[in-house]
């Protein structure tokens, strides 16, 4: 179904252009982009990578997801929000990860309000599907210009979130958690993935 040669990546398939032609960011296009995501522990992964993206290119995060997952512990949301000033200042001074102080003490509380949401609604994902009536919403856009970089919706979800004491979680980068996790198809209608989703 996929391409397992990376070499032969670029070609053969059309896809949604952001995704360029670099192998790395094809393949997360291909596998993984706009698939529903139900597991609470993925769920909390695209949250982290999402909180470092903030003003940064989605790329470069990725380039960087290996290293995240070494540091944070395999994006284990319990033992991340046991995380203490020792690890924190390790986190400061991996090289690897993005180091910005605001964003991985966002990390920690937002694994502790992740599971307080968690205890509320019996998962996280139950609660975060809830806002879409636990199925995606199917767009059908014809270019990448026509995508909204937000919707009242993430609106809704944005606030819904602050309020349960989450950081990093403004209206645009919600939009981006539901469009890797699959909330939303946005797809565009000529990419192959769109029909596959």
């Amino acid at each position: 179904m996929y391409i397992q040669n990376q070499k032969n990546y670029s070609m053969n398939k059309n896809r949604c252009s952001w995704c360029g032609e670099d192998p790395l960011y094809m393949k997360y296009h291909d596998k993984e982009w706009g698939v529903p995501v139900y597991e609470d522990d993925k769920l909390f992964e695209f949250l982290i990578l999402e909180t470092f993206q903030a003003g940064l290119s989605w790329i470069t995060v990725l380039r960087k997801r290996e290293n995240f997952r070494k540091a944070f512990d395999d994006f284990n949301y319990q033992k991340i929000a046991r995380y203490n000033e020792k690890k924190f200042d390790k986190l400061m001074n991996d090289a690897g990860i993005i180091r910005n102080k605001l964003k991985i003490k966002a990390t920690i509380s937002n694994a502790i309000a992740f599971m307080v949401v968690q205890k509320e609604f019996g998962s996280f994902s139950k609660y975060i599907w809830s806002f879409v009536d636990y199925k995606p919403i199917e767009n059908s856009w014809r270019s990448l210009d026509e995508i909204p970089a937000k919707t009242t919706l993430s609106d809704r979800i944005s606030t819904d979130l602050k309020k349960r004491g989450f950081k990093f979680v403004g209206s645009t980068i919600i939009y981006a958690h539901m469009q890797a996790t699959g909330m939303v198809n946005d797809h565009i209608v000529d990419c192959f993935r769109f029909k596959e989703l």
